[in-house]
């Protein structure tokens, strides 16, 4: 093996795996003497790898635990292994790490040669987890590719659906992204509407990074946390309440007159059933509460736990 490079980046490959490597093991492997070992060896240690060595009769090489985290060299099959826990990470989250999760994935698949990414969607698209729902679904890509474009200061083009179901075409600088309420956020400057702006992840589509970059640089992080303050509200995760009132059809038209928006109503043998407009939990739960009747909650859970929290509190 005469190319240097293409030689050490073997060495850590074999150095990766859980074993010690003897002297003549490596030196047969690569092709090379056992002096070339040893100063391959340290070539590798001035890079930062922590290779423990030990010359006795059943000794060798290895790679051990360090004070910092070097480079890692990864198979085809390693590379795909970890790229779809990241996009598990990424989508349904650990607390503390999906943050880390997207910027590790946006990182390893701009190294993912074609054919692995290929793989990574593919294996993503028919893989599934049994959990129950933590949030809307939002595409791992997305993520990958506003935390590219984020880190990199890069303008980016996309659809967006808004609240109203609306689709709209934004022209954007990214600042940040956040994962609040169980949803992942970005923050941007939106250049045609010329304000800042937060979108949710999972209602983006058609999304391209257009290369050329932001005029306006990163924003303080304070300049970053003041508007999520300022948009905590409009941040709040959304329910559809799925709800039987014991009133008749006119009634209950009359006092949901000025809620009812995009939601609907149905007789129901002298009662009606309310399947609401999208809203948060606390003002459904006020809404009910207000109508000044008895009812029956079909879903979604996170109303039913609201209400009997209001319950404990006042009961």
């Amino acid at each position: 093996m005469a190319d240097p490079t293409s030689r050490l980046l073997t060495l850590l490959s074999l150095l990766q795996t859980s074993r010690t490597w003897s002297g003549s093991e490596l030196a047969e492997r690569l092709g090379i003497t056992h002096r070339t070992v040893r100063r391959d060896i340290d070539r590798l240690r001035e890079m930062g790898y922590p290779i423990d060595a030990d010359l006795g009769a059943h000794g060798g090489y290895r790679l051990v635990a360090g004070t910092s985290m070097p480079p890692l060299l990864l198979e085809d099959d390693e590379a795909v292994a970890v790229a779809l826990g990241l996009r598990t990470v990424a989508v349904h989250g650990l607390p503390g790490l999906e943050d880390a999760g997207v910027r590790a994935l946006a990182k390893l698949s701009v190294s993912l040669p074609s054919r692995l990414r290929y793989r990574v969607r593919t294996l993503g698209a028919t893989a599934m987890t049994w959990s129950r729902p933590s949030g809307d679904a939002v595409d791992p890509d997305v993520l990958t590719v506003l935390a590219a474009a984020t880190a990199s200061q890069e303008r980016v083009r996309m659809q967006y659906e808004d609240h109203g179901g609306n689709l709209t075409a934004r022209h954007v600088e990214p600042q940040r992204l956040v994962n609040a309420h169980q949803r992942w956020y970005l923050i941007a400057f939106d250049i045609d509407r010329g304000a800042w702006r937060h979108f949710r992840a999972d209602r983006v589509t058609s999304l391209r990074a257009t290369g050329v970059r932001a005029t306006r640089g990163l924003v303080p992080e304070e300049s970053v946390l003041a508007h999520l303050e300022r948009s905590e509200s409009a941040m709040a995760p959304t329910y559809r309440a799925d709800v039987t009132l014991h009133l008749p059809l006119d009634t209950a038209r009359a006092r949901l007159r000025d809620y009812l928006g995009t939601g609907e109503l149905v007789a129901e043998e002298g009662r009606t059933r309310w399947r609401s407009a999208e809203d948060t939990v606390e003002w459904l739960a006020i809404r009910l509460l207000t109508l000044d009747c008895d009812f029956v909650v079909h879903g979604p859970p996170a109303l039913r736990a609201q209400l009997d929290s209001i319950h404990r509190r006042t009961g």
